[in-house]
């Protein structure tokens, strides 16, 4: 029998964020039937969000949207840190109404109740206009380029 070599943590970690990704995408049919839109273009609520982003977001994603360090290896107690909303993490990637869920939610209603997470669900906390005036906040930040990428995904 041949012998096998157990796999070393960056690997893991590695797998680890392949198995969200898959769990992210298999939840589309999950996600909420909202056909709402993040309304980036609209300055007043856009700086509704960046007020409601520096009261309830910053402590964690950071006030320059930089996310915490080393946000994709899981820390000494296996969380992973805040990423950031700029455009050198991955929100960018995922469309508005994977956002809004996982805003609302939280990301055990996309990656399952087991799925250990500081990302608290803000459904309690914040209307759903507000966690949508969030996003356009966060959206309105991203260079021209990295929107119309944005918009085409949603589009799919």
């Amino acid at each position: 029998m041949p012998m096998t070599r157990p796999l070393s943590p960056g690997k893991i970690i590695f797998f680890g964020l392949i198995a969200l990704l898959l769990a992210l995408i298999v939840a589309q049919n999950k996600i909420s039937s909202s056909t709402e839109r993040i309304p980036y273009q609209d300055a007043e609520r856009v700086a509704e969000g960046r007020a409601l982003y520096n009261e309830n977001c910053a402590s964690c994603h950071g006030i320059q949207l930089k996310g915490e360090a080393d946000w994709q290896k899981r820390d000494a107690n296996g969380f992973l840190p805040a990423p950031p909303h700029d455009m050198t993490g991955h929100t960018w990637h995922h469309p508005d109404k994977l956002l809004f869920t996982l805003t609302h939610s939280g990301v055990q209603a996309i990656a399952g109740p087991d799925y250990v997470s500081k990302m608290p669900a803000f459904k309690e906390q914040l209307s759903e206009h507000q966690i949508w005036s969030i996003l356009a906040y966060i959206k309105s930040t991203w260079p021209d380029e990295v929107k119309k990428r944005h918009d085409a995904l949603n589009d799919q």
